[in-house]
């Protein structure tokens, strides 16, 4: 290689560097994540414990975010080997066994999100058989949202609530995860069929005919029949609410991987497209991308983050050497753009390890702070980008 074309040639030292101070943030965060769960979203840019609800203690492990944090421990070990943090990522699955034995706030899809970071990976990693165990109870109370004739899993709420019969929400791609481990580690067809068959429905009715999703999506519980869009976090039903699509390029890429079923490819891609096709100048996505440079609205950190992890996994799966590359720039692009500006690197008065977020803009919930799954995801971006061995824990 030339002089001159070695001096052009990107370098990944920026982001060993963000990796670094989000290591040392999480390291950090041990002492207090071991007595209490964090919120969803920092406070004025700290974490602070849950808020009691239900009968359940400040922060008890309640809620659909509470997993992220071993998964942010189990990235880190993976990549340090310490000791003290595998530890504290092996002390979470003692609590998260007692939530699924006791049946605590199991109320919702979001089981994918809790147990495939805090129980499958270390069975995975680890072989641990407690671990296993438990996500398999998570994976059967998943399959209990499983409504017929729809096809489709329940998102939120009590399987006999009229408010939430029938619903579901993009979302709900990262959840199905578990039922394909599942159906692989007991053998059962039911955890794949059922996967399957709600991965297609989504493709069906929650991607619009420009490549934009619904947030949330109503079917007929007792027929079956599609009904209705809409939105829970977006601006409006019929705009595009960015970590919604964000949700859907990695959520149909990761169908496609276990299920290899070309359409959930094609999802993907026009999920990404359009995604990518909205984003302002330094490419992080404002919080619903109706929005842009100039509209005086938040940027959601989180969603970029979602969408580069998204990126790199649709690339991998790119026959098309020409696509994956242009994915992977796109993803790379994002991901400077997060580290450089967006992330606590150069703010160690946060407790987050990525900034400007945004959970509920329509309910004024988290909006310009960071988020727990924010944080995983950046964190496994820069896994994907630093280290091309890791292997994907969804």
């Amino acid at each position: 290689m030339s002089a001159e074309a070695d001096r052009a040639a990107p370098t990944t030292d920026h982001l060993a560097a963000a990796w670094n101070a989000a290591v040392a943030t999480v390291r950090g965060n041990i002492a207090d994540f071991t007595a209490w769960y964090p919120d969803d979203t920092t406070t004025a840019g700290a974490y602070r414990p849950r808020t009691a609800r239900d009968g359940q203690p400040e922060g008890a492990n309640v809620g659909w975010t509470t997993g992220f944090w071993p998964g942010m421990l189990w990235l880190v070990w993976e990549a340090t080997g310490d000791d003290a943090v595998r530890e504290a990522a092996e002390r979470q699955v003692d609590s998260f066994a007692d939530r699924v034995r006791r049946e605590i706030d199991l109320d919702t899809h979001d089981l994918g999100f809790l147990y495939t970071l805090s129980c499958v990976t270390p069975y995975r990693l680890l072989g641990d058989e407690r671990a296993r165990d438990a996500a398999l109870k998570a994976a059967n109370h998943l399959m209990d949202r499983f409504l017929e004739p729809a096809g489709i899993l329940q998102a939120w709420g009590d399987l006999e609530n009229p408010l939430q019969r029938g619903r579901t929400i993009v979302d709900s791609l990262m959840n199905v995860p578990l039922l394909y481990w599942a159906a692989g580690t007991t053998g059962s067809r039911s955890f794949l069929d059922a996967a399957i068959r709600h991965t297609e429905q989504l493709r069906r009715h929650i991607i619009r005919p420009d490549g934009t999703t619904f947030h949330t999506y109503y079917w007929d519980p007792e027929t079956g029949e599609p009904l209705r869009g809409g939105t829970e976090q977006g601006h409006q039903d019929g705009s595009c609410w960015a970590r919604g699509q964000a949700w859907g390029v990695y959520g149909f890429a990761l169908g496609y991987r276990h299920a290899r079923e070309e359409s959930f490819l094609d999802a993907a891609r026009r999920c990404a497209d359009y995604f990518l096709a909205r984003l302002p100048e330094d490419r992080i996505a404002y919080w619903d991308l109706v929005f842009t440079d100039g509209s005086g609205q938040e940027r959601d950190s989180s969603a970029a983050a979602i969408a580069v992890c998204g990126l790199y996994e649709l690339a991998d799966h790119l026959g098309d050497q020409g696509a994956a590359s242009r994915y992977r720039a796109e993803a790379d692009a994002i991901l400077d753009s997060l580290a450089t500006s967006y992330s606590t690197a150069h703010d160690p008065g946060s407790t987050a390890l990525l900034l400007h977020g945004v959970y509920d803009k329509p309910k004024n919930v988290g909006v310009d702070e960071g988020s727990l799954w924010g944080d995983y995801f950046y964190l496994e971006a820069l896994s994907r980008r630093l280290r091309p061995d890791w292997r994907s824990y969804w």
